[in-house]
């Protein structure tokens, strides 16, 4: 329980300038001052707003300590919220880039529209929140897999 204390006092002291709180836990925590990197391992989750991510391990890289990506491996699962839907998802690896607002979901890659059970399955989803659009990449001559329902 300190341990998670310490880390999110640390952690608010990284993000104090951004505009959401960022809240994250562990059952550990590595920093490199020096290579603006954080790795952290162990029940990882991440809290921002409504959105969660959670992963066994996690590397935050920063630019004059403000995140700048996350690259969550080992069990990556989410959830975000956009435009008033919730979309879970999950795969191999998961690379958030704050800058664009891009997710990347690599491997076994998965999202589920929660509201109208809308399903993406491929090798790599990428989902541009500003832009609002997705692109499901599939390999190996496996066909993307895109699944909803019709009112009949």
């Amino acid at each position: 329980m300190v341990f998670r204390i310490l880390i999110c006092l640390f952690l608010i002291n990284i993000f104090a300038l951004a505009t959401q709180t960022i809240e994250v836990s562990a059952k550990d925590f590595y920093l490199d001052e020096k290579n603006e990197k954080s790795i952290l391992s162990g029940d990882v989750e991440v809290k921002k707003g409504e959105d969660i991510l959670n992963s066994q391990k996690l590397v935050i890289f920063m630019k004059n300590k403000q995140p700048v990506k996350y690259i969550a491996t080992n069990d990556a699962k989410f959830k975000i919220h956009m435009k008033d839907k919730t979309y879970h998802g999950s795969g191999d690896e998961f690379i958030y880039v704050v800058a664009s607002d891009t997710y990347e979901i690599n491997g076994k890659a998965k999202i589920i529209e929660v509201e109208t059970n809308k399903q993406l399955f491929g090798d790599k989803i990428i989902v541009d929140r500003k832009n609002m659009t997705y692109r499901v990449i599939s390999q190996d001559n496996k066909p993307a897999k895109f699944v909803f329902e019709v009112k009949e």
